[in-house]
């Protein structure tokens, strides 16, 4: 479970239910493009609001256009436990190589109800689960909870970190020793650094539009590099702080715009401070892609 990880949008329909032909041309995009594997259900398919016929309905389309060596990952944060074992035990039967675990959402819980959560959703499904940590949005993990988790839980394989602490990144690698955990960056500002600390690879929001990008920061790093590595990771940098501006992961649907996919209404109506918020967004992006492609 090594390498880029495109993490995927949804594209929605004006009665706001998930268009499927949109995600089957998203997949063959991201897979046509070279990455190793694309990841459904995260923050940038925007979880909560997508129905879970929908999310199925997902996994589904993808399986099938999925070619040999190219895995799949699902995220299966769901309001309840039960839903989210039910969507873990459609992914497994659809063929992932492991789901994502996000903490649940909205109410604060201790760091032992997490741990009790995460070792009873991983004992249920009983193959590979990797912990996402994305306390931006969710219950936020300690690294001694992750780090407890990956070793005493037998089917808590590994972690998608999307908290952007510096730390975490030697922090986990130096706890792994030989243990066969697997460490995705989750944060794209932290891509060039994680894999230089020895992580396996990245699920990445902006290879859900751009995944040459960090394609070529995957392989520089690779190839030893890191001068290419290092200046690519800046045009990933720049990327973030007008990320910054607008309400995640309404930036990746804008890309995708950009570069020619329908990916319909944002969830809430735009304010017209809003909607001028998106025309610079899309103008700028539409720039920032052309110098991209000239630094590849």
């Amino acid at each position: 479970m090594k390498g880029v990880f495109a993490a995927v949008a949804t594209p929605m329909r004006g009665d706001d239910r998930m268009d499927v032909g949109v995600v089957e041309r998203l997949i063959e995009f991201l897979i046509g493009a070279g990455v190793h594997g694309v990841c459904l259900g995260g923050a940038t398919s925007e979880y909560p609001r997508t129905a879970l016929a929908d999310r199925k309905a997902a996994i589904d389309a993808t399986r099938v256009r999925l070619p040999e060596g190219r895995l799949l990952l699902v995220g299966i944060g769901a309001p309840t436990t039960q839903e989210v074992v039910d969507l873990g035990a459609h992914a497994f039967s659809s063929g992932a190589a492991a789901v994502l675990v996000p903490m649940p959402m909205f109410f604060r819980y201790g760091q032992t109800d997490l741990r009790a959560y995460c070792a009873n959703v991983s004992r249920t499904l009983r193959k590979p689960c990797l912990l996402y940590d994305l306390p931006e949005f969710t219950n936020g993990l300690a690294p001694e909870t992750s780090i407890a988790l990956m070793r005493d839980e037998e089917f808590i394989t590994g972690i998608k970190d999307s908290s952007g602490r510096t730390e975490n990144l030697t922090a986990f690698a130096g706890a792994r020793d030989d243990r066969d955990w697997t460490l995705l960056v989750g944060h794209d500002r932290l891509l060039a650094d994680g894999l230089n600390t020895g992580w396996d690879g990245t699920i990445s929001g902006v290879a859900g539009f751009c995944p040459e990008l960090p394609l070529a920061i995957y392989h520089a790093v690779a190839s030893g590099n890191g001068a290419h590595a290092t200046g690519l990771q800046a045009f990933v940098d720049e990327l973030l702080v007008q990320f910054a501006v607008l309400p995640a992961p309404w930036a990746v649907r804008i890309g995708l715009e950009v570069r020619g996919f329908a990916m319909g209404p944002f969830p809430l109506p735009l304010s017209a401070e809003r909607a001028r918020d998106v025309e610079a967004f899309r103008s700028w992006v539409s720039d920032w892609l052309q110098r991209v492609r000239h630094a590849l």
